[in-house]
């Protein structure tokens, strides 16, 4: 049986980065269970997806912010 996560939509940008530090730390160490190697990797690849568009978004609207100043 594959671990189950919580969905990433419902996740802060500093949730999804928590977890991604787990994942990594996990993957690291002596316990990773390879069996659940695979889901692993694909939820820390979601993760980075999902962190990766928020940054995008928020420099934008940064972007957009701080052009309506000038």
């Amino acid at each position: 049986m594959e671990p189950s996560f919580p969905p990433i939509e419902n996740l802060s940008y500093a949730q999804s980065v928590a977890e991604l530090e787990s994942i990594v730390r996990m993957m690291q160490s002596d316990k990773c269970d390879i069996d659940h190697l695979a889901a692993y990797t694909r939820r820390a690849t979601d993760l980075l997806k999902q962190c990766r568009a928020r940054l995008t978004a928020t420099e934008e609207q940064l972007r957009t912010t701080l052009e309506s100043l000038q």
